[in-house]
């Protein structure tokens, strides 16, 4: 089988054959149809993070296709049938966090893509427990975007709790931030979009944002202030400078969502303007199997829409290049 491979943090990902994995016990053996190219997928192929990944490894966390083969003790997932491969890769079920619905904070949790080879294959092995169901209707194109740029995105305005008029600023608008724009209004939020691309911000328009900021035309913190600032900002880009500007652009009593994780990890906050305004600081880690089965149903119902282009997998290092580009207008997905 065709599999891209992180062999070093320094060069492209390799196009190596290899043979088709046989799954273990509790596993299951995935024919991938797509599988979408998230920001993480290269920050995991550059090292950019504190915990890096164990060379070589095969990344992809948004992986859709076709259950082939059942390990051994596997009775819930049958032949034939389509599944998500998410982040959540495995949490052992049996902690505080997994017991209480919280098992994206599981800390023997492994993760697709990072801490066990993923998707950017054309087949994979994930564990039956944690794959997802992908509803009928649903096309694998849609299907992968969802995986991650859905669930992670749904699960940060969850969180924001969400008061019906309140406004909601979403900072970054891509493969997630389309999809956030979309969520916000489905909570009843009134949304300011903030990019620096006009094309991402005409893109807002369309799926529904009352508002939009070109932050590279003048000061977003002033453009959201203009317009009643804002009670919760969601902050999908990469640069601690926009995390700082999202925090700036609250209301009294509002509400910081921390989704995007820069390599350069330090963000400068008032601790004065924190307390005196009782602003709430959220950091949001993708979400469950449940929060990703809710955006499925969501999708199935006609409730959102999917903006993404398809690659091949021998187009890797240069879609990647592309999302670096900024110039992607949402999400790239890559189909065998």
């Amino acid at each position: 089988m065709k599999t891209a491979v992180v062999t070093s943090f320094t060069v492209p990902l390799e196009i190596v054959e290899r043979s088709i994995p046989e799954p273990g016990e509790g596993e299951v053996l995935v024919r991938l149809e797509t599988s979408g190219l998230c920001h993480t997928d290269i920050h995991a192929a550059h090292g950019d993070w504190p915990v890096k990944p164990t060379l070589p490894f095969v990344p992809g966390h948004e992986g859709i296709g076709i259950v082939e083969r059942l390990g051994a003790g596997v009775t819930d997932r049958a032949i034939g049938e389509r599944v998500a491969i998410p982040w959540l890769g495995y949490a052992c079920g049996e902690c505080r966090y997994c017991i209480d619905g919280r098992e994206t904070l599981c800390e023997r949790q492994r993760n697709s893509g990072y801490s066990v080879d993923g998707a950017f294959a054309e087949y994979a092995v994930a564990s039956a427990r944690y794959v997802v169901p992908v509803p009928e209707g649903i096309s694998p194109l849609d299907a992968a975007p969802l995986t991650c740029a859905g669930v992670t995105t749904y699960k940060a305005l969850k969180v924001a709790h969400i008061v019906p008029s309140e406004k909601v600023a979403v900072f970054g608008i891509g493969g997630l931030g389309h999809l956030a724009v979309q969520y916000a209004r489905l909570f009843g939020g009134e949304v300011i979009a903030v990019d620096v691309e006009n094309p991402k911000l005409d893109l807002a328009t369309r799926l529904g944002a009352d508002h939009v900021v070109n932050a590279a035309e003048g000061d977003p913190v002033a453009a959201i202030k203009a317009v009643g600032g804002a009670d919760v900002a969601v902050v999908l880009a990469a640069s601690p400078r926009v995390f700082e500007q999202a925090f700036a652009s609250l209301n009294r009593g509002g509400r910081l969502i921390c989704v995007a994780l820069p390599a350069d990890q330090d963000m400068h906050i008032s601790i004065f303007e924190t307390v005196l305004k009782g602003i709430s600081v959220i950091g949001s880690i993708v979400g469950t199997r449940q929060d990703l089965a809710e955006v499925f149903a969501l999708h199935a119902a006609g409730r959102t829409t999917i903006i993404a282009e398809g690659r091949t997998l021998d187009q890797v290092n240069g879609a990647m290049a592309e999302v670096l580009s900024g110039q992607v207008l949402a999400r790239l997905v890559f189909e065998f």
